[in-house]
């Protein structure tokens, strides 16, 4: 008998703010939110809505466009994404980009310089919305910001 022509990947790799995951071990339903959450321990991404209308769950998720030649980078609700679609590609959460315990990343400053936040639940959301934003279009347009932060 001869191997298949292709075989299936048995391991999930992908990474988070950096790092490098592997796991073998992977539930198919599982959402990258609650892998984050659950597996990582990663809990600034929130559930807010659980149907990606509230965008609380927002990350980045980047990868490079053959097409295009170039990394791109995406904001993608967490809480909609099956984690096994993140194999090869990297995830940025709002833990990878700042803290007040490291520093925060200048959108995250200037949204708390301007009182920016009600509760706060749903400002991690908002934060990755504006970074995937930035970090694909250094200087975005009045529309592309309406187009960013539609249903945030």
């Amino acid at each position: 008998m001869t191997e298949p022509v292709f075989q299936t990947e048995k391991v999930l790799v992908f990474y988070v703010n950096g790092k490098k995951v592997s796991d073998d071990n992977v539930d198919p339903e599982m959402t990258l939110l609650y892998y984050l959450r659950n597996k990582l321990r990663l809990c600034g991404t929130k559930l807010g809505c659980g149907e990606g209308g509230c965008g609380a769950c927002t990350v980045m998720v980047s990868k490079y466009d053959r097409r295009k030649a170039k990394v791109i980078h995406l904001a993608v609700n967490a809480c909609l994404a099956p984690v096994a679609s993140m194999h090869g590609l990297a995830v940025t959460t709002v833990e990878g980009i700042g803290s007040t315990k490291t520093q925060l990343h200048p959108v995250q400053k200037r949204i708390a310089e301007a009182h920016g936040s009600q509760c706060g639940f749903c400002t991690p959301g908002i934060v990755m919305s504006m970074y995937a934003l930035l970090r694909s279009s250094p200087r975005p347009s009045m529309k592309d910001m309406e187009i960013a932060f539609q249903g945030k």
